[in-house]
C-alpha cells in the first residue's frame, strides 16, 4: 500500500477506476508521476518509525519549489516534535491521535510577519499588507507549498493527512507555537509510514463533468453524476465503516449545522486579534 509497483504505474485504468468508480474518464497520457498523484489518500494511522534524515529538509526544498505569487513567499512551517505539543494540538484538532502518532508533524503558516519585519527595517510602508488580496496570496502560497510537500512525501513512499482543525482554535495554536502577530497556522500536516492495519483507500471524486467545464460554467451534469458519486460514495463508506454514506449525506453534516464548523465561524474575529487588518 506505501510504494507503487511497476504494475500500479502502468495500470492507468485502474488508478483512474480507484479515483473516480464507474465515472471513469478516458484515460490519456501517463507516467510515475501521474501514477503517485491519483494515488493520493489521506492516512490517519501512522507507524512509529522515523522518517530518514534529511527528509524534513527535502520536503521543505519541494514546498519552495512550488509557485509563489510574485515571489512574495508569504508562508512558513513549523516542525513540531515535542510530545506535549502534539497532544494539546491533538486536542485541539478534537483528539484526532495521529497528530501524536505520526514521525513528523509541519504546520503551515500564512504569513505576513516577514513582511512586516522587512517594511519596519527598510522604513517603507507596505501599504498592500492588510488587504484581504494579501492575506489570500499567503493561504494560497501555504496550500500550494504544502501540497508541493505532499507530492514529495508519497513519492517517496511516505503518507500525509492534512490537519484543517488548527482553525478550530486559532489563537491557542498562535500562542503554542509562538507565532508573531500576523501569522496564522492554516493548516497543519501529519507525515510518516502509514500502519498497514488501518483503512487507508484511495477515496472516490466527483465526475469531471462536474468540475470540468468547457468555455462556460455549466452546473446541468450535476443532476446526473451527483446520484452516481452518491452511489460510490455508499459503497467506499460500507467498506471503510463509515457513518455518513453518501456525499449528500456528509455535505449535509459538514454544511448545515453551524456547530459543524468547531468554532472557525469565529476565524474572523480571531484573525483581528492575531494582528491581521484585513480590508
Amino acid at each position: 500500500m506505501d510504494a507503487l509497483t511497476p504494475t500500479d504505474i502502468q495500470d492507468k485504468k485502474a488508478a483512474l477506476a480507484r479515483r473516480y468508480g464507474a465515472a471513469l474518464p478516458p484515460a490519456g497520457p501517463w507516467n510515475e508521476t501521474i501514477a503517485t498523484l491519483l494515488d493520493h489518500r489521506s492516512v490517519r494511522g501512522f507507524l512509529s518509525d522515523p522518517v530518514p534524515p534529511g527528509t524534513l529538509e527535502t520536503l521543505i526544498a519541494a514546498a519552495q519549489s512550488a509557485a509563489t505569487s510574485s515571489n512574495m513567499q508569504l508562508w512558513s512551517a513549523i516542525a513540531v516534535t515535542d510530545p506535549a505539543k502534539r497532544k494539546v494540538l491533538a486536542e485541539i484538532a478534537g483528539d484526532q491521535k495521529h497528530i501524536e502518532q505520526c514521525p513528523l508533524y509541519l504546520a503551515f503558516v500564512a504569513d505576513m510577519s516577514r513582511n512586516e519585519r522587512m517594511s519596519q527595517a527598510e522604513q517603507v510602508t507596505f501599504e498592500n499588507l492588510p488587504y484581504l488580496e494579501t492575506f489570500m496570496v499567503a493561504c494560497i502560497d501555504a496550500a500550494l507549498a504544502a501540497q508541493n510537500a505532499v507530492v514529495a512525501a508519497e513519492s517517496l513512499g511516505l503518507r500525509t493527512v492534512y490537519i484543517g482543525a488548527m482553525r478550530n482554535d486559532p489563537a491557542r495554536v498562535h500562542e503554542l507555537l509562538g507565532l508573531p502577530p500576523k501569522a496564522f497556522v492554516v493548516f497543519g500536516l501529519c507525515v510518516g509510514y502509514a500502519d498497514p492495519a488501518s483503512k487507508n483507500e484511495v477515496k472516490p471524486r466527483l465526475p469531471q463533468s462536474t468540475v470540468l467545464h468547457h468555455e462556460r460554467y455549466d452546473a446541468a451534469p450535476e443532476v446526473r453524476d451527483r446520484p452516481v458519486y452518491d452511489a460510490e460514495m455508499a459503497q467506499f463508506s460500507a467498506r471503510n465503516e463509515m457513518q455518513a454514506t453518501t456525499w449528500t449525506a456528509r455535505m449535509r453534516n459538514r454544511m448545515g449545522p453551524l456547530k459543524a464548523m468547531n468554532g472557525r465561524e469565529r476565524i474572523r474575529a480571531t484573525l483581528a486579534k492575531l494582528g491581521f487588518e484585513i480590508r
